[in-house]
């Protein structure tokens, strides 16, 4: 067996999460390396290729997906642009690791799917979340069946105070695609149906609210506002999703809300044998032995090597092996449809089907 191949990455988007993405794949010398960095911004491209020792600045997009010394792209933009990007890397040969939201909707994300399955490269999302310790851990017991069957769960993350980056692409539905469902519940999302079994879901009933962001209220501290830019989506959502199987799914998210929340992300799987609950970086296992309710404490490890190397790990090994990766594109595209789906809901006030044909 010789040494395993070098994966070379090209990363578009030189921002926040780009720059995370730079530190976690960093930290895999000896499976990957970087090749190409670009930014709409080239000052930052250029800076991060001078930090992290990137020999090529591209002067755009379209230049890097067109090099062929890179095997990989990570898509790593503001929502509009994932699919428009993410098919043409595509197109190019490359495998994509993209950002969350996979698409700005359910139409763009069934681009993706199509273009996935026409070159049969790999197209994973990145959803960290699936990938924290205390998650695997429940992952594990529900697959031992400690929990018995999974029938119903709960999943939320009440911010307090946090609309980001007001005016900004944040709080612009043409850009965005959403407020806080598509920013912060997407996560949520996929975090519960990757412990209730990938259930298939079928039906949606929600409702949205704006009554914050209009008013210049429940600012956080991501992004850098712009006063004389517009919010035109939501700043709270909540949702029932049924599936084919009769399990339901809840779901609750704000930016900002007058509430008592700890504004940590939050997950209820309730099974016939045992149910478990995370909270931010905390959990346990709840259920019934002789007659008395009984919680048992989940322990984080000590020594964790992260989510996100876990995640930059699974991406380079499906990449590698032609392995379809847990969030694969079909996740992606489920977390669109549902979002839609509650947007459709809430302005027409009824139950929404979901429309799975690509």
């Amino acid at each position: 067996m010789g040494a395993q191949k070098i994966i070379r990455i090209g990363l578009i988007g030189a921002g926040n999460i780009g720059n995370v993405h730079l530190q976690e794949f960093g930290k895999l010398k000896e499976l990957c390396e970087f090749v190409a960095v670009t930014d709409s911004y080239l000052p930052l491209a250029e800076q991060r290729a001078k930090q992290f020792g990137i020999p090529v600045v591209s002067a755009t997009p379209e230049e890097l997906i067109r090099r062929e010394d890179v095997d990989a792209v990570i898509v790593a933009v503001p929502n509009q642009a994932h699919a428009s990007l993410t098919i043409l890397a595509l197109e190019h040969g490359k495998h994509v690791l993209v950002e969350k939201p996979m698409g700005l909707d359910s139409a763009a994300a069934k681009e993706i799917v199509r273009a996935q399955k026409r070159t049969g490269k790999t197209v994973m999302v990145a959803h960290q979340m699936r990938w924290e310790p205390l998650t695997l851990q429940v992952k594990d017991q529900i697959d031992r069946g400690e929990l018995g069957k999974i029938y119903t769960a709960k999943t939320g993350w009440y911010r307090r105070k946090g609309i980001p980056g007001w005016g900004t692409w944040f709080t612009q539905h043409e850009q965005s695609g959403g407020g806080p469902l598509i920013d912060i519940g997407v996560h949520m999302l996929d975090m519960a149906f990757f412990l209730m079994g990938e259930p298939k879901p079928v039906s949606v009933y929600g409702s949205t609210y704006a009554e914050f962001g209009p008013r210049k209220k429940g600012i956080g501290s991501w992004g850098k506002p712009d006063w004389n830019g517009t919010y035109n989506v939501e700043d709270l959502a909540t949702a029932i999703i049924k599936m084919e199987d009769g399990t339901s799914l809840t779901l609750e998210v704000s930016w900002a809300v007058h509430m008592d929340t700890d504004s940590s992300p939050f997950l209820h799987i309730m099974g016939s044998d045992g149910g478990a609950v995370l909270r931010g970086n905390q959990g346990k296992f709840l259920t019934e032995r002789f007659d008395q309710t009984v919680d048992v404490p989940l322990i984080a490890p000590e020594e964790d090597e992260g989510a996100r190397v876990r995640l930059s790990k699974h991406f380079l090994e499906c990449v590698r092996e032609g392995k379809t990766p847990w969030t694969s594109a079909e996740t992606g595209l489920r977390s669109n449809l549902i979002i839609d789906a509650i947007y459709e809901s809430s302005r027409n006030g009824g139950e929404v089907k979901l429309d799975w044909s690509l």
